[in-house]
């Protein structure tokens, strides 16, 4: 096994080790930003295909998910790895989904049901990536 103390990944021995080049780059943090921000920009299409506003898009305070790709990044290891992974599939997801979605919508009919589905999956897996980085709970002695 191959390890990268710089991102605390761990893979087989030749295997590139997930998250290490964005670790090591300068502009990850920025990347990781630009990635986090266009998933929400596609995400607020699909939200509004689904005839959600805005405001109904509970579940994350603003201010985590806005201060998400900074902390991640700091995080680093095995968490920049898992939320690197994470955020690309979210955009395979995301990518095929609103082409599906366009599609429907292209031939007439309502792609208001599926883009909900769609909505609330983009809402799970933010919920994944954000626990990521979530405090780590307060143990009082017993």
């Amino acid at each position: 096994m191959a390890w990268d103390s710089a991102s605390g990944a761990a893979a087989p021995d030749g295997a590139p080790v997930m998250g290490a080049a964005l670790a090591d780059s300068p502009s990850g943090a920025a990347s990781l930003a630009d990635t986090w921000h266009a998933l929400h920009e596609a995400a607020a299409i699909v939200g509004a295909l689904a005839g959600r506003s805005v405001a109904e898009d509970a579940g994350a305070s603003p201010a985590a998910i806005e201060a998400f790709p900074e902390t991640i990044f700091h995080a680093g290891g095995w968490r920049l790895a898992l939320a690197q992974q994470g955020l690309d599939d979210l955009a395979a997801i995301l990518e095929t989904g609103v082409s599906a979605l366009l599609a429907v919508s292209a031939r007439g009919r309502s792609p208001a049901c599926a883009a909900a589905a769609l909505h609330d999956e983009f809402r799970a897996a933010r919920a994944g990536l954000l626990a990521l980085v979530a405090p780590k709970p307060v143990r009082h002695p017993v």
